[in-house]
């Protein structure tokens, strides 16, 4: 999917976004935003599973083509406007890949807007996998990256039900998976190809929020480098708001690592954008990253429930 740089930040206070809640700390909501709408962790784990019973979403595979059908009709039923990006993206390893963006769009005429995002295609090879004899088998990717597009179907459907006053972008980016980390921009290509070519000419945001890997058992989301980097701010806003509707457990007042994802080329266009990402206390990933096993079993209601509910309520803050 993408790989961690480690970095040791050693002033800390650069980045004391707002405050320090700690994570065992219930919630104490003194605002309107936790009550608009309750998000839904068992109908985002059921938009999980429905992306993996396509099988693993790799690029020019029929599970990818019946992924973007589904991906289609679904935001069509819940987005005011849906745009579809077709374009062609070359690979590190020299294969030209045909791709989809999707643009669903919320409030489409309220030029103060927000953008969610996340990917939907898979790794083509678990390269990670304990087992050698399966580093060219494809990686389902119910995590990396279903569960993110999950809770972003999910919120589309309550932004349906009961609009914002913001205007609402959620873009799934095709082709951030088939990387290397032996060349930095081979990640993130589907994001690459919209930012040279948005749905809208000169598109802006106030901010974005990038979900990747946000529905695995234990997740712990520490405030990833880049996003602190680019916009301390954001992740200030979004971390408080964890606490403050009781989710800190997940959200943790703590400095992580560097991950190379779709955040930072949405941050080269001049957009203040985050990265909600599970690492690891050590660093690292889930385990299932990248290897055969990122199936359902790692799947979790709460976690799913946590992110959404937090976005939802950054979202509906505004």
């Amino acid at each position: 999917m993408k790989h961690l740089f480690l970095i040791t930040i050693t002033i800390l206070t650069l980045f004391s976004c707002k405050s320090q809640k700690t994570g065992e700390e219930t919630s104490n909501v003194d605002d309107v935003a936790a009550q608009v709408v309750n998000f839904d962790g068992m109908s985002a784990y059921n938009l999980v599973k429905a992306q993996c019973d396509f099988g693993p979403r790799v690029p020019g595979t029929p599970a990818h083509s019946k992924c973007a059908e589904w991906l289609e009709q679904s935001l069509n039923q819940s987005c005011d406007t849906v745009i579809v990006q077709q374009g062609q993206v070359t690979t590190f390893d020299g294969k030209t890949l045909n791709i989809k963006n999707f643009v669903g769009s919320i409030n489409p005429s309220n030029d103060d807007r927000i953008l969610l995002l996340a990917h939907w295609d898979c790794r083509p090879w678990a390269d990670n996998d304990p087992d050698p004899a399966k580093h060219r088998e494809p990686v389902m990717g119910a995590n990396d990256a279903a569960s993110g597009v999950a809770v972003l179907l999910e919120l589309a459907r309550l932004m349906k039900e009961k609009k914002p006053n913001i205007g609402v972008d959620i873009l799934l980016v095709d082709a951030e998976d088939w990387g290397t980390n032996d060349v930095e921009d081979s990640w993130a290509l589907g994001t690459q190809y919209w930012a040279k070519n948005p749905h809208v000419a000169g598109y802006t945001a106030r901010f974005g929020i990038l979900l990747d890997m946000v529905g695995a058992k234990g997740a712990k989301f520490y405030k990833e480098y880049e996003s602190l980097q680019f916009a301390p701010t954001v992740v200030g806003e979004v971390w408080d708001m964890a606490h403050n509707s009781g989710y800190g457990a997940y959200f943790e007042n703590n400095f992580g690592t560097a991950v190379t994802d779709d955040h930072v080329v949405v941050n080269g266009m001049g957009i203040k954008c985050i990265d909600i990402i599970d690492t690891r206390q050590n660093g690292g990933f889930f385990e299932g990253w990248h290897t055969t096993d990122d199936t359902m079993n790692w799947i979790d209601q709460g976690t799913l429930k946590a992110v959404g509910q937090v976005v939802a309520n950054v979202v509906y803050s505004y």
